[in-house]
């Protein structure tokens, strides 16, 4: 179905009005966060999920485990979390929530408590943007990768050898989800040098956050003691009441004056047009936060000059 801006979200199966209370029962309900990427929650109504909306830390723009808590009812069945900016969330909170899936595409590298993101849900995506790897523990990671190849129960590399390449079976209708051979050999160089990289991006997000630091208005990113951070973001925010610019006015000026572009992360998802009135309780530090965050550039190959050029751009337009 294609969609124009004037048409109405579809009625999903938790909204319909004629609805009867047997099929809201069978309903499956995932929380999740909606200061997020759409990807998860799109993947949840792909499948039939309904994905429960629930707010953020005020701090590092994390899912809160209490509320989380309060969201859960006999009808869910996971916990989407995600590292906001590459900061792990309350791992051990969650882990006694029993959380099924974990997003960790923010937090290579990161961890927290001395754990890292990815080591504690039962089931974990990590994202290298083009290249995928899903890692998890248990019968979990053997579903996933029986539905990643057809359904097929046996691997072609198992099937190689004495087995025929025409033995095999297909047990469940799965589709074809592996990664590119090129994809995973560029990757397992890249891994290789995360450490660097993470480490690169922690230079640069210590430089922004000494160099801006005492502007009004604006809030540097906090690290919350036991955390070693990802930094797949650096996310400022700017107060309007006691900054001399909104967020938008410091993103276009940037953009215009200083040719400095700059990301927002993210517009809520409980926001964009299929998910309008899905959210059936108030997110408001959600909503504060997607008004008032800005990304300012970050990544591992941003040579010192770059980083200084930014720093240099975002305290003149605070008269600085």
């Amino acid at each position: 179905m294609i969609q124009s801006a004037e048409t109405p979200p579809p009625l999903l199966p938790w909204n319909r009005p004629s609805i009867g209370k047997e099929e809201i029962a069978e309903v499956v309900e995932v929380i999740t966060p909606s200061l997020t990427f759409c990807a998860a929650p799109n993947a949840l109504m792909q499948v039939g999920a309904r994905p429960v909306f629930v707010d953020v830390e005020p701090v590092t723009f994390n899912i809160d485990p209490e509320a989380a808590k309060a969201a859960i009812t006999d009808r869910t069945k996971a916990i989407v979390v995600m590292h906001y900016g590459g900061h792990p969330c309350d791992l051990r909170a969650f882990r006694k929530l029993a959380n099924d899936y974990e997003d960790a595409a923010h937090a290579l590298h990161a961890s927290r408590d001395g754990q890292r993101a990815g080591s504690v849900g039962d089931l974990t995506v990590f994202s290298f943007y083009a290249n995928k790897v899903l890692a998890g523990r248990g019968e979990l990671v053997q579903r996933a990768r029986l539905l990643g190849r057809h359904g097929i129960d046996s691997s072609v590399w198992q099937r190689h050898g004495s087995q025929s390449t025409a033995d095999y079976e297909v047990i469940v209708p799965g589709l074809k989800y592996v990664m590119p051979d090129v994809t995973a050999a560029i990757g397992v160089h890249q891994f290789a040098k995360l450490p660097a990289f993470t480490a690169r991006r922690a230079e640069i997000a210590a430089a922004y956050t000494l160099a801006l630091a005492d502007l009004p208005g604006l809030a540097t990113p906090i690290v919350l003691p036991g955390v070693e951070h990802g930094w797949f973001l650096y996310s400022i925010v700017i107060d309007p009441s006691s900054s001399p610019l909104t967020r938008d006015q410091a993103a276009e000026r940037l953009r215009t004056e200083h040719k400095i572009s700059t990301s927002q992360h993210f517009r809520p998802v409980h926001t964009l047009q299929v998910y309008i009135g899905t959210a059936d309780r108030p997110l408001p530090v959600t909503e504060t936060a997607a008004a008032r965050q800005l990304s300012l550039p970050c990544y591992q190959a941003m040579p010192d000059q770059h980083v200084e050029r930014v720093i240099t751009a975002v305290r003149a337009l605070w008269g600085r």
